[in-house]
This record gives structure tokens, sequence and C-alpha cells, in this order.
């Protein structure tokens, strides 16, 4: 069975930015009633605890079924963060300077030792505050790793995630909007099972 999550998350928020930024993204959802304003133990975040579905829950899901779960709310998370969808790995990793993607895995899905080198340590370097710089084995350039994309949205790496647990699905409407409340900045969405 396991907890489904949904993270949207900002890749332009900057440190600074980032807790103002979700700040005003959960007065929103409040004062929207999509989740209510007290904090409960409802998220495997953290420590626990995070906002709950509100009356209005529906007006951000597909299915306007709530899941009866304890694990079922919001949480938010500031701060450099290397977001994972959960479980599996990508099957390939885009440059950001050449868009050449690098094939990750081979055909029976088992990691391929070389395609992942270049890639070794950088998220732990990242989220401790370092460039994470990797050379991209295609155009031999160097760039941040939060500047990569990853198949399947399996990783992001941001300031600012928007984390909701056994939610139903998100609406397209309702991620355009959040997207639109951070200033039009670019979100990417993990969806991911524990």
């Amino acid at each position: 069975m396991g907890d489904h999550f949904q993270t949207i998350v900002d890749l332009d928020a900057t440190e600074r930015d980032a807790e103002r930024l979700g700040a005003g993204i959960l007065d929103w959802l409040i004062a929207d009633g999509i989740v209510a304003a007290e904090r409960t133990d409802c998220v495997l975040d953290g420590d626990g605890h995070g906002n709950p579905p509100g009356p209005y829950y529906a007006r951000a899901v597909h299915d306007p079924e709530p899941v009866d779960l304890w694990s079922n709310g919001l949480y938010i998370t500031t701060g450099r963060t290397v977001f994972d969808s959960g479980q599996g790995e990508p099957q390939a990793a885009t440059c950001p300077l050449c868009a050449t993607g690098i094939r990750l895995v081979d055909d029976t899905w088992s990691p391929v030792d070389d395609a992942w080198e270049p890639f070794a340590g950088r998220f732990a370097d990242w989220e401790k505050g370092g460039e994470g710089t990797v050379e991209c084995p295609s155009c031999h350039r160097p760039s941040g790793i939060d500047r990569w994309s990853w198949e399947d949205d399996c990783f992001a790496c941001g300031q600012l995630g928007l984390t909701f647990w056994n939610w139903a699905e998100l609406t397209h409407d309702f991620e355009q909007e959040v997207r639109r409340r951070l200033g039009g900045h670019r979100t990417v969405t993990l969806r991911g099972k524990l």
C-alpha cells in the first residue's frame, strides 16, 4: 500500500525568499479553506505536523473524496533540499546547457555506473551549500546539479517545496495558481510513494 505524496517544488525561489513565499502560499490555502489553519500530526515530514485538508480541499484535487488516513496533510519545506519521488530511479538526466539526455539505466533497468559517475556526491554537495557541479559527459561544460532535469521528475533541487500527503491528484488549474502566486516561478511536481 504505502503513503503517496505530491510535492510542488519552486525551482526559482532563493534562500532569502523561500520562507516568505511559503508563508504566502499557506495564508492563501488557509483563507480559501483548502487547508486548515491548525497544525496537526498529519504528515510524514519533519516533526510530523502539517496542515490537514480544509473544508474546500476538493478545489485543489480531481477526486473530491478525502483520503481517510492520518497522514493526509500539507507540509511546507524551506531551505536547500533535494526533493525526490521516493521510489525508483530516473531513466535519464538532461543537461541544462546542451539539452542532451544522459541515459542512466540499461535495457534491463539496471543502473549504468559510468553514466551515474558525474552525479556522484553532487546532490549532497548542493544540499550542504555547495555548487554540486556536474560536468556534462556530452558537452563537457560544468553546471550545478540544481539546473539538471530528471526524467519522470524523480529529483528536484529547490529552496521551497509544498508536499501534499495522500491527497487525490492535484488539478492542473491548482498547480497553475500556485505557480502564479509564486510570481510565475518555474515549478515541477514530483509524485511518489513511500
